[in-house]
């Protein structure tokens, strides 16, 4: 009888100790606990990072002089790998996601579009071949509400038009008054194209459809521009705009082209020759200070200087410029 009770003891022993362990495990609310769950683990925050769920976005730089793309984290800034080595470009200005969710990255000296995998970065083909429509330097290209590919041709200035599935060319889009050695590309909520020329030192607006000059939107020099570069609608609906020569982000009436304000500062934060600019998935805004080969970031809302969100080198970035966040 003794020995028929503890055995019963023993059991209810075991039984209570199996539920303290399993409450225990559920309150760590499924942290890894063996190698191979904490493996799992880092696989599954990668494939949130590649697919853009969860909040994480990472942002891609371009470096001039190699044409590679550098990855960094999004939250921190930091290095995370180099996503395209360069090849088939020779210096390389300005990059973009399509339609496809692929990645396009333009030449500076080749002249050229290239397309890489946009989750693993690898070289898929030379979309827009070498000249192709008498594109010389393929300053800035982005696509179009219309899905077609918009690239601003720097050294004859020229907006050019290209299919979006295929890369066949569609013609010279913009007609009227041609843009002075034009590099900022912008659609805006009225559906016309923006096209910044940094030997005018204004920005012109033509017919979103028809490539028809409308006006000038942003006079020669307003608000101190001074060889303007890239340029994009912020979350206000405004233009920024990136002027090299003063060292600043300027903003600018959406519906008017009138002068806002220097919403960053000349200088703020160590800027120095900004070239292009994006407002990220926190509602802030991303400069490349090309002189000093960083990437800073600025209050959204207010301009103030944060923080230099990539620092100076990192990775082996030398010479940014164009950068965008991945999808």
């Amino acid at each position: 009888m003794k020995t028929m009770r503890f055995t019963w003891l023993f059991l209810v022993l075991l039984l209570t100790l199996g539920v303290a362990l399993w409450v225990g495990c559920e309150s760590k609310e499924g942290a890894p606990s063996s190698p191979l769950e904490k493996q799992q683990q880092v696989l599954f925050e990668r494939t949130l990072r590649t697919s853009g769920a969860g909040g994480v976005h990472d942002l891609l730089v371009v470096a001039l002089f190699t044409g590679q793309v550098f990855r960094y984290d999004g939250a921190t800034g930091a290095f995370v790998e180099v996503f395209t080595s360069g090849e088939g470009l020779e210096w390389a200005e300005d990059l973009t996601f399509g339609p496809d969710g692929n990645l396009y990255v333009g030449g500076g000296l080749s002249d050229n579009i290239v397309r890489y995998d946009g989750e693993t970065g690898a070289f898929i083909d030379e979309f827009v071949r070498a000249g192709y429509g008498h594109l010389k330097e393929a300053a800035t290209l982005m696509f179009g509400p219309d899905d077609m590919l918009y690239v601003s041709s720097h050294h004859n200035m020229r907006v050019l038009r290209y299919d979006g599935t295929s890369g066949d060319f569609f013609g010279r889009f913009t007609s009227g008054q041609q843009p002075g050695d034009p590099i900022g590309l912008a659609f805006g909520a009225d559906g016309h194209l923006y096209v910044a020329c940094s030997t005018r030192d204004n920005i012109l607006r033509y017919d979103g459809t028809t490539g028809k000059f409308i006006d000038v939107f942003v006079s020669r020099g307003s608000g101190g521009l001074d060889v303007p570069g890239g340029m994009g609608f912020g979350p206000d609906g405004n233009l920024y705009v990136c002027s090299l020569e003063t060292h600043e982000i300027l903003r600018y009436d959406a519906a008017t082209g009138e002068f806002i304000d220097a919403f960053v500062s000349a200088g703020s934060g160590g800027l120095n020759r900004p070239i292009d600019l994006t407002f990220g998935p926190d509602g802030n805004l991303y400069v490349t200070s090309r002189r000093t080969n960083e990437v800073l970031r600025y209050d959204g809302t207010t301009g103030a200087f944060m923080d230099v969100f990539v620092s100076a080198g990192s990775g082996g970035l030398d010479a940014p410029f164009g950068l965008v966040f991945m999808p």
